[in-house]
């Protein structure tokens, strides 16, 4: 059956456009609330949120929602998506919701929802709860209400979680890093976790005033940080997005570092230190092949899964994997967290920066990726992959590639998009083959 309202994370939409109002974000705190009522202990929802505009009225509508169904709500304000299920954990909530759309503009906004043990919610959950959404709610006697409070001191809690995650043995002492956050969830964790181990930080993206979220800046956009990098000649720069969950790098030289690079340095280095499970790593059919290439070449497996994290995840989990992730930055480390976490990831990186003595631009390039092309197309409605000409377009481009690359088209789960990719040996080849499916789906949209 078709969700009306859960896509591929969570729920997501323009604000104020269905399925994203207010009014919908109060019955998901009253579906949700009637879902995870189990037991007779007093139930409690962990809420987070990034820097949107938005924030403030689909925090206010949730907390209606929840407290309306007799479930108590404990709001932590701007913090990381991986935060957020790191809190619901260790707070024994039942819970927990990110209000965020991740990369999306601040126009866009979303509700991500985890379980109590920290993870996303499984197909089945959503399932119950979307089937909640358009019943008539739940609501308990008037002196069952919930009640709700904010926690003054949830940013130190993720801090020190985070840190944790960085060898005991080492410090950034002596590392000038450039981070930027977006003017996102993470504008104050991720600068003081850095400071506090020893780095000179150079923050970028930690202004935020509402609209300015992924505004030419974090992970979908670094110019911005690949020119700070050279101009104050720091060793490194790390880019997160809008709720934190994902990672770009940028080496000393200005050169951009994307997951699979990030990936292939993780899980070499985890395999070296007899801490990789399952013999290699899982990432999306969008990595590249030179990745795969890479980690053959060290005597380890490279899993595919769908593309999106929690599919990610759910290969991880199912076959005892412990590094995961997907070119786009998204870098799961079951070991230390319960979802993406950009700054634990980066923390990571700047340990085998440490270790390794080496400057960056040399660390990070792990391997010589094939010439690999991606391209949006958005569109109005309708299933542009479903017409004639887009079809006999695709069949076209497998025809010229004759064996040499690969074609992946694919609906985006987010936003009304195709997305084009091919990767190949020959990389002008690579691009004719992109731009001429692009225009068959321009057409057919």
């Amino acid at each position: 059956m078709a969700r009306k309202y859960f896509g591929t994370d969570g729920i997501r939409g323009r604000t104020n456009e269905a399925p994203m109002t207010a009014a919908t974000a109060m019955k998901v705190g009253q579906a949700a609330g009637a879902h995870f009522m189990r037991g007779d202990h007093r139930h409690r929802v962990v809420i987070g949120k990034d820097t949107r505009l938005s924030g403030y009225m689909m925090e206010s509508a949730l907390v209606a929602g929840f407290t309306s169904v007799g479930m108590d709500v404990v709001l932590v304000g701007p913090m990381p998506t991986p935060a957020v299920a790191m809190l619901t954990r260790s707070m024994r909530a039942d819970i927990g919701v990110m209000i965020s759309a991740s990369h999306n503009p601040f126009y866009d906004n979303g509700i991500k929802l985890f379980g109590p043990d920290g993870y996303k919610l499984s197909d089945a959950d959503e399932d119950a709860i979307e089937a909640l959404l358009d019943a008539e709610p739940l609501l308990v006697a008037s002196d069952a209400i919930g009640r709700a409070r904010r926690v003054e001191d949830a940013r130190g809690r993720y801090i020190h979680a985070a840190k944790s995650t960085f060898p005991d043995k080492l410090t950034l002492d002596g590392l000038r890093i450039v981070i930027d956050c977006a003017n996102g969830a993470a504008y104050q964790v991720a600068p003081a976790a850095l400071w506090e181990l020893g780095a000179e930080v150079i923050p970028l993206g930690v202004s935020p005033d509402g609209i300015n979220i992924n505004d030419k800046c974090g992970s979908t956009d670094p110019a911005a940080l690949v020119a700070k990098v050279v101009e104050t000649r720091a060793d490194i720069g790390i880019a997160l997005d809008g709720d934190a969950d994902r990672l770009i790098v940028v080496d000393d030289k200005g050169n951009v570092v994307d997951g699979d690079q990030l990936m292939a340095l993780i899980g070499a280095s985890w395999a070296r230190k007899g801490l990789l499970r399952g013999g290699g790593i899982v990432a999306t059919v969008m990595s590249n092949l030179g990745l795969e290439r890479f980690l053959g070449g060290h005597g380890l497996a490279l899993h595919r899964s769908a593309v999106g994290d929690r599919y990610v995840l759910e290969a991880m989990r199912s076959q005892g994997f412990n590094v995961g992730g997907e070119q786009s930055g998204h870098i799961i480390l079951s070991d230390h967290a319960t979802t993406g976490d950009g700054l634990v990831a980066a923390l990571q990186v700047l340990a085998e920066l440490v270790e390794s003595g080496r400057p960056a631009h040399e660390l990070l390039r792990q391997f010589d990726p094939l010439p690999q092309l991606l391209k949006n197309v958005r569109f109005k409605g309708g299933a542009p992959l479903e017409q004639d000409g887009v079809k006999q377009a695709i069949v076209a481009a497998e025809a010229r590639l004759n064996g040499t690359g690969r074609i992946l088209i694919r609906k985006s789960g987010t936003e009304p998009l195709i997305r084009v990719m091919a990767e190949g040996e020959d990389e002008a080849l690579v691009a004719e083959v992109v731009d001429s499916i692009c225009e068959a789906v321009k057409a057919a949209a």
